[in-house]
């Protein structure tokens, strides 16, 4: 009896450790959702982040779970994950996260957490432990996501400069400042969509190692799902403010046109990769995009020194988070 209660005991914390990542994931990210609209003055900060929230949270009712069964059954082999890896891979994820919220560099929360769980896990069994297929997917869309967001970006861009060239440049703005509430919604929504379910993944993958969670259910418990959705809205509607500003005055100057072209085809990359179950990023998908609509107007007009910066967050973020769930997961090993 005293086991179990120990158990549950453990379940529980990490249950809010996960919790406290979605909220962080959230927090990091509102920039993806949020600063473009704000950096083109569409809407104020605070009606900003309620908009991206509710978008975050509605998306629960869209899309499948197919990003939560990869991360919770597609990464790591079955029988290798415990308490001390989700341990060591959300405090690797978290830690990460901290560090580039503070010098505003627009990192990659998916990309952490996968991190935390590739170092966690090698840790306690080797790399011969990971699922190669799930790994490479996800690998591989460190570079396809930011590609397409920026070729969606541009070809919107010119598509859209090429349509309204006889309209005047106030009547196109005023248009676009209407329409870049459609497309922050998207993008909020795919954002929702793809990020709220690598935690509800994590939960899930812990649940099934304590046993309370059969391997061969096909969903996780509702409560997983729902409180994932909440946390990372609420993350969100506190916003980090430090990103937003990298994300929508240092990278380009934005017009509610480009704002509008950024995001729409940031959301259609997250809507193409949630739908094959692939935990993308979402902060390479809008910076992409938000270069991409940059570049449309001449080379000079992208930052690329912050362009650059961020790319090397990019690069850095699996190893880092790795090597810090790694030292995670041995500590763990010594607390319970």
């Amino acid at each position: 009896m005293e086991q179990v209660q120990t158990a549950l005991w453990v379940v529980a914390l990490l249950v809010a450790l996960a919790l406290a990542f979605d909220f962080m994931n959230g927090f990091h990210d509102a920039a993806n959702s949020i600063a473009t609209v704000v950096s083109t003055g569409v809407l104020k900060p605070g009606q900003a982040v309620l908009f991206a929230a509710f978008f975050n949270f509605i998306a629960i009712f869209i899309f499948h779970l197919s990003v939560a069964a990869t991360v919770g059954k597609g990464i790591v082999q079955p029988g290798v994950v415990d308490t001390h890896v989700v341990f060591g891979a959300l405090v690797g994820a978290i830690t990460w996260n901290v560090i580039t919220w503070y010098y505003g560099i627009p990192s990659s929360s998916s990309h952490a957490l996968i991190g935390g769980i590739v170092g966690a896990v090698i840790a306690k069994a080797g790399a011969g432990a990971l699922i190669s297929a799930g790994i490479m997917k996800t690998v591989a869309f460190i570079f396809v996501s930011p590609l397409l967001g920026f070729t969606l970006g541009s070809v919107m861009m010119v598509l859209v400069a090429w349509t309204f060239r006889r309209m005047r440049p106030s009547r196109i703005d005023k248009w676009f400042r209407r329409l870049q509430l459609v497309s922050a919604g998207a993008y909020s929504l795919g954002h929702g969509g793809n990020d709220a379910q690598k935690t509800i993944g994590i939960i899930w993958m812990m649940l099934i190692a304590t046993g309370y969670v059969l391997p061969t259910d096909t969903a996780p418990p509702t409560w997983t799902i729902v409180s994932c959705y909440v946390a990372i809205g609420a993350g969100t509607m506190f916003g980090g403010w430090r990103i937003v500003r990298t994300m929508g005055q240092k990278i380009t100057k934005l017009k509610p046109v480009g704002g509008f072209c950024a995001e729409t085809g940031g959301a259609l990359t997250l809507f193409l990769a949630t739908a094959l179950g692939v935990p993308v990023s979402t902060t390479h998908t809008i910076t992409g995009a938000i270069v991409g609509v940059g570049s449309t107007k001449r080379a000079s007009a992208v930052r690329w020194g912050v362009a650059g910066n961020i790319v090397w967050a990019w690069v850095l973020t699996i190893p880092a988070a790795a090597f810090v769930a790694a030292i995670a997961y041995w500590v763990s090993l010594q607390i319970f």
